[in-house]
């Protein structure tokens, strides 16, 4: 689909919101494709940048924690005129059926868990809508639905 002298991607920064929501479905599925590829260029240019990053930095960045003792965690050094701030976030995983384990021997031996551990419930929303209702019935005071935001797909209708 080609509409000539259409707004472009980069003049919608200085078009007003009642502008754009005034152009056609045709228009706004094409800044819409215009969006989304020049969106997946910048993600594939900024995880090749992150990529050379960690090639430059990864070895000095570990090495200086390991100097100060270090697993994970921020550190900072030079590079010239630049301070790098090098952070290797913790990813702490618990093996939830060991956990339970755990509870319930603090709970046999007269504990009390919460003081350890926080607990949670989930409840999958595709086995809620397959249980019975006198089931159902029992845990929907404790169901509060909200939604997430918006989405809109413009697919061209022509050939």
């Amino acid at each position: 689909m080609t509409i000539p002298n259409r707004p472009r991607l980069a003049d919608m920064a200085n078009m007003p919101l009642g502008e754009i929501v005034a152009l056609s479905g045709e228009t706004l599925a094409l800044l819409q494709e215009e969006a989304e590829e020049a969106l997946r260029r910048a993600k594939a240019a900024k995880d090749w940048l992150d990529g050379a990053l960690e090639r430059k930095y990864g070895a000095l960045a570990a090495e200086r924690r390991r100097v100060e003792g270090k697993d994970s965690g921020t550190v900072r050094f030079d590079d010239g005129a630049v301070t790098v701030v090098a952070d290797l976030p913790k990813k702490i995983e618990w093996d939830q059926t060991q956990l339970a384990a755990i509870v319930e021997r603090i709970r046999t031996g007269g504990g009390e868990p919460g003081e350890y551990v926080e607990m949670a419930f989930k409840v999958s929303e595709r086995k809620y809508g397959a249980w019975p209702a006198h089931i159902r019935t029992a845990f929907e005071a404790a169901r509060t639905v909200k939604t997430g935001k918006p989405t809109f797909a413009l697919k061209s209708n022509s050939p």
